[in-house]
C-alpha cells in the first residue's frame, strides 16, 4: 500500500522539553500515524496507544468504502441491489453525520458519490496512471444525484431511494476517527497527546505549559509554509489536492470531486481548517475545497467554521482574519495573503461537537 505523507508536521523544538515523552508510529488508513504522548509513564502511554490502534484497525476494515469484508462494503452492495440493510452502532453515527454536514455545506460535501471516486480510479490502493475516466459515465452518475439524504433510517436499518448512492467516508473518517482517538486517550488517564493521520491532528491538553505549536505544509513544495498554535481539545485538518491524483495528457486531476458535476475541482491546492469537532473540521475542509475561492467564506459561515487558511494554484494564500491572528507564516516566503472578513459573526466561537461518536465495544 502506499504511504500517504503527512500535510501536517510538528514544530515543537521551541516547546520546554517534557520530563516524559513517548513517540509511536503506527500504519493504518494508508497512511502513517503517529502518536506523541507527554507527562505520562512509559507502559500508561503504549497501554493507551495500543488501544486506540486496535480500534483504528476496526475503523479500517468496517468504514473502508471498497476493501471486501467490511460493513460499509456490505451497505454499498446492498443499496446497488435495492435492499435494506442492519447497521451498527459502530457505522451508524456516520451516516448521521454525514446527512448534517451536507447540509451545512450546500451539497459541498457528499459521502454518497462513492460510485463517482471509484469510476475515477481512486477506490485503489494507489492511484490510477496515465488515463481518463469515461468522461460520459461520469455525467451519466452525476445526473443521479446521490445523496446521504436518499437515506432512511428506521429501527437500525437503512434504506435508499437511490440505487446510485455509494457511501464513501474518506472525507471525513480520519476526522471522526482523531476525535475517538483522543477522547479514548483521555478515558486511559493520558494528559496531553497529539495525533496526527496524514492530514488530520487532533490534541489533547497542552505542550509543556504551551499551546501546541504545528506546521502546516506547503503545497508547492516540501516545507513549511506557516506554523500555528493550537490549544488541547482543537483539530486542524488540511485538505490537499496535490497528494492523490490522476494525470493524463500532462494535466493532473485531484481525486476531490464537485459533487454536481463529478468533475475534480482545480481552483484550491490546500484548505486547513481549525475547529474542536474534529470530524466537522476534515468534512468542512474538503467542502471549502469544492467551493472554491469565490464561495469558501460564505460555506465556511455555514458550516460554522471560522478558522481557515486556504492556498490557490498560483500559491496566494487566503485566510480569515481569525486564522491570521493564529498564524506566523516561514520567513523567506514570497506569499501574497489575503485576509478575508471576520468568519465569527453570527458564528458561535465556542460550538463544541455537536455530533455523536459511533461506540467502540
Amino acid at each position: 500500500m502506499r504511504v500517504v505523507a503527512a500535510l501536517l508536521c510538528f514544530l515543537l523544538a521551541t516547546c520546554t522539553p517534557p520530563k516524559t515523552e513517548v513517540r509511536e508510529t503506527r500504519y493504518v488508513f494508508g497512511t502513517l500515524v503517529e502518536f506523541v504522548i507527554r507527562g505520562a509513564d512509559e507502559a500508561t502511554a503504549k497501554h493507551a496507544i495500543a488501544a486506540v490502534d486496535r480500534d483504528f484497525q476496526r475503523m479500517h476494515k468496517d468504514w473502508h468504502a471498497w476493501k471486501s469484508g467490511g460493513e460499509l462494503v456490505a451497505l454499498n452492495e446492498a443499496i446497488a441491489q435495492g435492499e435494506d440493510r442492519a447497521v451498527s452502532p459502530f457505522v451508524l453515527p456516520l451516516i448521521e453525520q454525514a446527512k448534517r454536514f451536507e447540509d451545512m455545506s450546500g451539497g459541498l460535501f457528499n459521502p454518497a458519490i462513492g460510485n463517482l471516486v471509484d469510476v475515477w480510479g481512486f477506490h485503489a490502493d494507489e492511484p490510477p496512471q496515465g488515463r481518463m475516466p469515461d468522461l460520459a459515465a461520469v455525467r451519466a452518475l452525476a445526473a443521479q444525484a446521490p445523496s446521504m439524504h436518499d437515506l432512511t433510517i428506521s429501527d437500525g436499518v437503512v434504506h435508499s431511494a437511490n440505487r446510485a448512492v455509494s457511501l464513501d467516508f474518506g472525507g471525513f473518517a480520519k476526522g471522526v476517527a482523531m476525535d475517538m482517538a483522543v477522547a479514548k486517550l483521555k478515558t486511559m488517564g493520558i494528559e496531553n497527546a497529539i495525533v496526527n493521520a496524514g492530514g488530520g491532528l487532533s490534541t489533547l491538553g497542552d505542550a509543556g505549559e504551551r499551546m501546541w505549536k504545528l506546521g502546516i505544509r506547503d503545497p508547492r513544495d516540501w516545507g513549511v509554509i506557516a506554523s500555528v498554535e493550537l490549544m488541547g481539545g482543537e483539530s486542524l485538518h488540511t485538505s490537499g489536492n496535490y497528494e492523490r491524483f490522476v494525470e493524463a495528457d500532462g494535466v493532473r486531476y485531484s481525486h476531490i470531486l464537485n459533487p454536481h458535476s463529478g468533475m475534480p475541482v482545480d481552483h484550491l491546492v490546500s484548505v486547513s481548517v481549525i475547529h474542536t469537532d474534529g470530524a466537522l473540521a476534515d468534512a468542512a475542509a474538503t467542502a471549502l475545497t469544492v467551493a472554491g475561492p469565490q464561495a469558501w467564506t460564505e460555506v465556511a459561515k455555514s458550516m460554522g467554521i471560522v478558522f481557515v487558511m486556504v492556498v490557490d494554484k498560483q500559491g496566494t494564500v487566503y485566510a480569515s482574519s481569525e486564522m491570521l491572528a493564529r498564524v506566523t507564516f516561514e520567513p523567506g516566503k514570497a506569499l501574497k495573503v489575503v485576509a478575508s472578513e471576520p468568519l465569527s459573526q453570527g458564528v458561535v466561537l465556542s460550538q463544541m461537537r455537536q455530533s455523536v461518536s459511533p461506540s467502540i465495544r
